[in-house]
């Protein structure tokens, strides 16, 4: 495993450690609203502490990425950290929730770790490496039609791209085996890269939140897009990941 990875493990089990210790305990928690639909805890914040914590004990000149730290300057090395990705889900004692950490390389996603402390699942990708599930070979769905693959999505918050979203809705749930809509885009991309998803898109994701995922479905034989066509997802936030086979039709049905 490379060092780097190493250490993103480390971080994302100590992370997903402080997050259960508060699992189940919201009504002790404050909770802030950073937008509509959008909250942030002690627990996100405490959580990506931990995280930053184990990455700069280890290399402390690397940059930092993070959902609730913002960006902290450093080498040519940016850690992109979401400390929970799916709070909504934590605060209403849904376990479906996730650690994400992706790792550019001047400038380049590298590697991406996904740790689910609710299942203990941790998800591993080095680019030319291909990806794991606890320690396991993963690789993306072989579905090769469209009526028999299950697709998730996320609810845009935003009215604006709520209204391009809706059609795009309907039209995926008349000519696929079925939709869902589980709250966690990391998680999202990472059943895509292990085959429990044939499909995924969302608008208006920030890198932290997929940056780790693309590279996992990447290293899974799959591929992730913007839904513009651009293959520079970190910078729209506009993500369509699927298999190489179901690409260009799921295009189709999302124009």
């Amino acid at each position: 495993m490379h060092p780097l990875v190493n250490i993103a493990v480390s971080a994302a089990r100590a992370a997903g450690n402080f997050i259960m210790r508060h699992h189940g305990r919201v009504d002790q928690l404050q909770i802030e609203r950073k937008a509509h639909n959008d909250f942030v805890t002690q627990v996100d914040r405490g959580a990506e502490a931990e995280i930053i914590r184990q990455i700069h004990k280890a290399y402390p000149h690397h940059a930092i990425l993070g959902e609730e730290s913002g960006e902290i300057a450093g080498s040519e090395v940016t850690w992109i950290i979401d400390p929970l990705d799916g709070t909504t889900n934590f605060l209403h004692g849904i376990p479906h929730f996730a650690v994400s950490i992706g790792i550019q390389v001047r400038g380049k996603l590298e590697h991406g770790v996904i740790y689910a402390p609710c299942t203990q699942d941790l998800y591993i990708a080095s680019k030319g490496d291909g990806a794991l599930l606890n320690n396991r070979k993963i690789r993306i769905s072989t579905c090769k039609d469209l009526s028999q693959a299950l697709i998730g999505t996320g609810v845009p918050l935003r009215e604006e791209y709520l209204d391009r979203y809706l059609p795009m809705l309907r039209n995926v749930a008349a000519h696929t085996a079925g939709l869902r809509r589980a709250g966690s885009a990391a998680l999202d991309l990472a059943y895509v890269a292990a085959g429990r998803l044939d499909g995924f898109w969302e608008f208006n994701l920030k890198p932290w939140d997929i940056a780790a995922g693309v590279v996992l479905v990447r290293e899974a034989g799959g591929v992730v897009n913007s839904l513009d066509g651009s293959a520079d997802v970190l910078k729209t936030g506009h993500v369509l990941a699927s298999s190489i086979k179901l690409q260009d039709e799921l295009v189709k049905l999302l124009q």
